[in-house]
């Protein structure tokens, strides 16, 4: 490899809101995530589902629809 063009390759630590930390080596020094693999509803099995303010009803309202997706 040629000298002096290379990012300095150090250790690091991947912090996630969950309170995972991953210990590993990257070019940046300290990471933090929102989303891990232990937290991720893909890896966990455990759908997080927010329904914010009625939106759902809200739609089904608007294009008159039933809670199966079709028209009234």
């Amino acid at each position: 490899m040629k000298a002096k063009i290379h990012p300095k390759y150090v250790a690091t630590k991947i912090s996630c809101a969950c309170g995972a930390e991953i210990e590993t080596r990257s070019t940046v020094k300290d990471i933090k995530v929102e989303i891990c693999s232990s937290c991720h509803p893909f890896f966990t099995g455990k759908q997080k589902l927010i329904d914010t303010a009625g939106r759902v009803e809200r739609f089904r309202r608007k294009y008159n629809l039933d809670e199966k997706g079709k028209k009234k």
